[in-house]
């Protein structure tokens, strides 16, 4: 007669708590990735705005109409931060987004971006 074999697998409560966990973190990420999303439509823009005029007015504008056609709604056109280096014309950006998540729990995510070389990129907004 041979022994009992120990059975082998998850229990209904880990399978319950794992269900959980996963859960809590695709909420999360359902919450974060349209806010990434926004934050990669923004550095592109600043890119095209760049590389399509050659004065802050025409950086603005072009920024505005591809905020218009991305449904860039976190910063604007007077957000950007134009500054002259090495000659020629850098634009930056820096934002703030807060996730509210349980109660007072929150979550902040800081985005900044610039078309400079050297990566500075703008200082960051001032509560109002």
């Amino acid at each position: 007669m041979q022994g009992l074999q120990k059975q082998r697998g998850i229990s209904l409560i880990g399978l319950m708590f794992t269900i959980a966990v996963l859960a809590a973190i695709g909420l999360l990420a359902m919450q974060i990735v349209p806010t990434y999303s926004e934050y990669r439509a923004i550095s592109a823009a600043i890119v095209k705005a760049k590389s399509a005029g050659g004065t802050p007015q025409d950086i603005q504008a072009s920024f505005s109409k591809s905020a218009e056609v991305g449904y860039i709604s976190s910063i604007t056109a007077r957000d950007l931060v134009i500054t002259r280096e090495d000659g020629g014309l850098e634009v930056s950006f820096a934002y703030d987004k807060k996730i509210p998540l349980v109660g007072p729990a929150s979550l902040l995510l800081e985005y900044a971006g610039s078309t400079s070389k050297s990566g500075a990129a703008a200082a960051k907004p001032e509560d109002k």
